[in-house]
């Protein structure tokens, strides 16, 4: 099987009223992404009340334990999204500025 050559892909010709409503959109996810990192927030606050401490029997240290793993990776998962926030905030002023260059 050959593979053929694929000719250059033109650059996009960019319309600045088209770029500024993609950034808005791209700007309208990063927020619905920061709605999510404060719903896990919301979470991580109940599990944190959630733990018991006064059960002090084999079965309350493992349900600690239990919790505390759910903490952890709910915890990693904030993380990422709060990092996600920013790049799709990053990338929505990005969309705006390529459409100021223009052809």
């Amino acid at each position: 099987m050959s593979v053929g050559l694929m000719p250059a892909a033109q650059p996009p010709v960019f319309d600045s009223l088209e770029c500024a409503s993609r950034s808005h959109e791209v700007q309208r996810l990063a927020w619905r992404i920061k709605a999510c990192v404060d719903q896990a927030d919301a979470v991580l606050a109940t599990l944190r009340r959630a733990q018991l401490d006064h059960w002090l029997s084999p079965a309350g240290r493992a349900y600690r334990t239990t919790i505390a793993v759910h903490a952890s990776a709910l915890m990693s998962a904030r993380e990422s999204l709060d990092s996600a926030v920013a790049l799709v905030l990053r990338h929505s002023q990005n969309v705006s500025v390529s459409g100021e260059r223009g052809p």
